[in-house]
């Protein structure tokens, strides 16, 4: 009764009252138990173990020309393993599916479950080779593929749009972080995950015009695609806060160093102690002080100060000159863009193009109108005060296109393709749905 002693076993890590088969992943994990039972004959026990198992199947099946090998050969071919440990792993490749036994022709066999297997193990450590772009780049690339069968499920979507979402955050706190060195590195992975985006694009493209899919995979297309476009839209984000630390940096004298420059000249040795050597003649003695002693030392000092220093008055009262302000040019030009947007948003109900919204007007007009908006829905600035975070609250969504188009105006002559698509907030019923 091995069924029984399974259900049992499974119903022993759930509540009394609730049944395993009730719930719908159970059942679907159920129907690849053939699959788990394969990784489990590989993966179970020590590392070591598991290195040698994965090393036999890979080399019993890297000879596409000789699908069946005698015993003859896999000694040959694993001649450097001990006798015994090579019949223990056979015996386990073979009691679990991944290896076959002909008895008629006494030869052995790769299952094609091992070689799925090994494809998916394969392909995994391809692509990890560099941590920051294994992890987006096996996930697409397993939507490229199933997409490319006709087979993509929402679990693999699920999948991408959670590691999109955890890279969003990921870049956030960098930028939060006011670090140098750890917003430079998260704009070197922003770099490599949109490399990723642009790769997968055509792919979200063929899913969500695929007729063929359901509304629960058209609706994690659509989730993806937003997620993209916020990761793409941190360009901004990381240039202001890398200007603001370009301003904030602290130069050296007259030498042109920059304590940046000393940081990363610290961090390549390993060794810092060892810098200091040869360089002190006589070793540094340290002293120590009690905390009563500093008390005292600071208190006196205190009251040393106190009674010695000279009584002063106040300097007397004078008029405050007045001086003609000039209204700087730009803000104007902000708080009338910040109206005419605003008066936009109130009157579209579809989208249209940008072009629209910032001609007429001339080049350098039309120029500064269309920097500003990449503010349109970044968090990080509408909870600041001021025109830009106003502008940023506005219930307008900017959507960047490839492309140009070309424009009839006397001073655009094109613009690049884009478009603004108002905002509906969800009825506060629906929200939880």
């Amino acid at each position: 009764m091995p069924d029984e002693e399974q259900q049992t076993s499974l119903q022993a890590f759930f509540r009394p009252n609730i049944s395993p088969d009730d719930i719908e992943q159970v059942h679907r994990l159920r129907r690849a138990q053939p699959l788990l039972t394969a990784f489990t004959a590989l993966f179970y026990g020590g590392s070591d173990a598991v290195l040698v198992r994965l090393l036999v199947l890979q080399e019993l099946a890297s000879d596409a020309a000789a699908p069946a090998l005698t015993r003859a050969d896999i000694n040959t071919r694993l001649g450097y393993l001990e006798p015994e440990s090579l019949e223990t792993v056979l015996y386990r490749l073979r009691s679990h599916q991944l290896l076959s036994w002909d008895a008629p022709q006494g030869v052995y066999r790769i299952t094609p479950l091992a070689r799925n297997v090994l494809a998916a193990i394969d392909s995994l450590m391809a692509l990890a080779q560099d941590e920051d772009e294994g992890d987006i780049g096996f996930l697409l690339s397993q939507v490229a593929g199933s997409q490319a069968v006709g087979g993509v499920t929402v679990e693999q979507l699920q999948h991408l749009l959670g590691r999109l979402v955890d890279l969003t955050e990921e870049f956030r706190d960098a930028i939060a972080s006011g670090s140098e060195f750890r917003l430079r590195k998260a704009q070197e992975k922003w770099n490599t995950a949109c490399d990723w985006v642009e790769k997968g694009s055509e792919v979200l493209h063929a899913i969500t015009n695929d007729p063929n899919a359901d509304t629960a995979t058209h609706r994690a297309a659509q989730a993806i695609g937003r997620a993209q476009s916020a990761l793409l839209n941190m360009q901004g984000m990381f240039s202001r806060a890398l200007n603001q630390i370009e301003r904030q940096r602290v130069h050296l004298g007259q030498s042109g160093l920059s304590t940046t420059d000393i940081k990363t000249w610290l961090m390549q040795h390993e060794d810092l102690a060892g810098l200091a050597r040869d360089a002190i003649a006589l070793p540094v003695t340290p002293m120590f002080i009690t905390p009563s002693e500093m008390i005292d030392v600071a208190e006196a000092e205190l009251f040393a100060d106190k009674n010695t220093a000279p009584v002063a008055e106040l300097p007397a009262g004078e008029d405050a000159s007045v001086m003609e302000s000039k209204t700087s040019v730009t803000p104007v030009e902000l708080d009338a863009w910040l109206n005419r947007l605003s008066s936009f948003a109130a009157s579209i109900d579809a989208s249209t193009r940008v072009h629209d919204t910032l001609l007429p007007a001339n080049f350098a007009v039309a120029s500064y109108r269309a920097s500003l908006l990449p503010l349109l829905g970044d968090e990080s600035e509408a909870a600041l005060q001021g025109g830009t975070a106003a502008m940023a609250r506005l219930p307008l969504a900017f959507e960047p296109q490839d492309g140009m188009i070309k424009l009839k105006d006397p001073h655009v002559a094109a613009i690049s393709n884009a478009s603004l698509t108002p905002l509906t907030e969800t009825p506060p019923d629906t929200k939880h749905d």
